[in-house]
């Protein structure tokens, strides 16, 4: 029987402001390696026999992120199913079940979360593989964590019965994040296991169980598979449909409910790295007992979190502290008030920032544009666009455009004339004008756009053409 892997790449990852942003979001951050979060989780089960190519479920705002990411690993997915909009995990895996249904039906389901942290990938391969033979069985197996410490940022399983001729147990409960007093007994007893989010079934049993204890999910998610089409690389559900479907988690909506439940441990540093002070728990640290990543010059300062990606980043005489610093945003929190964090973040939104929605620099299918300066009726970016991509051909009814090229050489077109522009030359593209630039090169291509006009906004595109199907988005 054939694994699937299916990775959920839906979380947001507020905690971790102000590197993970609403359009950039923890899954596609590289923070404890040169690969994201993502990558990482797509090379974890490297090394199992009869694995087949995986399932992404994002959302469609990501779409290109996460494709472009995966083909960088040099894997082709069986399917990136877009979502609409985020309806937690249970439709999501339910999406993946039915898609996989129609093509491989005799099959089974690796579910992971694509912004956890495994430090110890043999172990982790290990304990699917003792989870195999009860979910070949027709078991539903998530796997408990081995905890080291009295956590009460997680929730727990209870253990049961041992099964027999395997490493598995029967699940007793599963229990909500407890206090520190509770955890600790929890720890002392020896019978519980941190719920590491990672579940392990046949593709048939999932949906059995959907069915009888959250029949609307499958339902819903039915009629999305059905009204759904292909789209490029990616997998478009219904969305009208979609946004009606009832949010609720593989936990609450089966897992808490079913007979079937079946827990294997495992111990192979697992995090799912929801807070800064997680991720300086994970990743190496000097002498100090600091985390550091970036131009990090740091004095007498101990077990700190010092992350720098735009400039020098100096420390001195201070403990226990996160200091993250980005182009457009710093964070300075006490390690031990990590989680709140997200507060930051509720404020940001509540009050129309761009920083909690991205970064100063933002990345399209063709490239990425980072903003270099604005005021009042003008803004300044500067484009980078990929060797043989295009923008698509499109309109402004609000703003004229200059376009300076300083590396590569671009194709362009406005109006009804095609023209190439080499380094050091430059251009006009009037208001209301059509207009597309491309790169024909083999290296990337590097623009200065100087806006000018009422308004200035990313809503103010109209496209006419385009190799990236964003046409319908107008």
């Amino acid at each position: 029987m054939k694994l699937y892997p299916v990775i959920l790449s839906g979380g947001s990852g507020s905690r971790l402001w102000p590197l993970s942003r609403e359009h950039y979001p923890k899954p596609l951050l590289p923070l404890t390696s040169d690969r994201t979060l993502l990558q990482e989780t797509a090379l974890r089960l490297e090394g199992l026999p009869d694995l087949g190519d995986a399932i992404y479920v994002c959302n469609e705002e990501h779409r290109f992120l996460v494709a472009e990411q995966v083909t960088q690993l040099g894997k082709t997915p069986a399917a990136i199913i877009l979502e609409p909009e985020g309806r937690n995990t249970a439709p999501a895996l339910t999406l993946a079940a039915l898609y996989l249904e129609s093509r491989a039906p005799d099959s089974m389901m690796i579910v992971m979360p694509a912004d956890h942290v495994i430090t110890d990938r043999p172990e982790f391969v290990k304990a699917v593989g003792r989870g195999i033979s009860p979910a070949g069985e027709g078991s539903l197996v998530t796997f408990g964590v081995v905890p080291d410490a009295p956590e009460t940022g997680y929730g727990y399983i209870k253990r049961d019965g041992a099964i027999k001729g395997s490493e598995a147990f029967q699940v007793a409960r599963f229990i909500e994040k407890p206090d520190v007093a509770t955890a600790e007994q929890y720890i002392k007893e020896g019978d519980y296991y941190w719920n590491s989010g990672i579940f392990l079934m046949r593709t048939s049993r999932w949906l059995e169980e959907i069915a009888a204890h959250r029949p609307e999910i499958l339902e819903c998610c039915r009629s999305c598979v059905d009204g759904g089409a292909e789209d490029s690389d990616f997998f478009r559900v219904s969305r009208e449909i979609f946004m009606s479907c009832p949010s609720d988690s593989i936990d609450y909506a089966v897992m808490e409910k079913t007979r079937q439940a079946v827990v294997v441990p495992f111990a192979a540093g697992w995090s799912d790295v929801g807070a800064w002070s997680s991720l300086w728990n994970v990743c190496p640290r000097d002498e100090a007992g600091n985390v550091v990543q970036g131009d990090v010059i740091a004095s007498d300062t101990h077990n700190a979190l010092l992350f720098a990606q735009h400039r020098c980043l100096a420390a001195v005489g201070i403990d226990d502290v996160v200091v993250v610093e980005t182009a457009d945003a710093v964070l300075v929190a006490s390690k031990d008030r990590a989680q709140d964090v997200k507060d930051i973040v509720s404020k940001l939104k509540e009050s129309d920032r761009h920083e909690f929605k991205a970064h100063r620099r933002v990345y399209r299918p063709w490239g990425s544009f980072e903003g270099v300066d604005a005021g009042s009726r003008f803004q300044v970016k500067r484009l980078t666009v990929k060797p043989g991509a295009q923008l698509s051909l499109q309109m402004h009814h609000h703003r004229a455009e200059h376009w300076v090229v300083v590396k590569g050489t671009a194709r362009v077109t406005c109006g009804d004339n095609v023209f190439e522009l080499h380094e050091n030359e430059s251009t006009y593209i009037p208001i209301g004008e059509k207009h597309r630039l491309e790169n024909p090169g083999n290296i990337e291509l590097e623009v200065i756009e100087i806006q000018s006009g009422s308004y200035l906004g990313e809503d103010d595109i109209v496209r006419f053409e385009d190799v990236y199907d964003r046409v319908q988005e107008n």
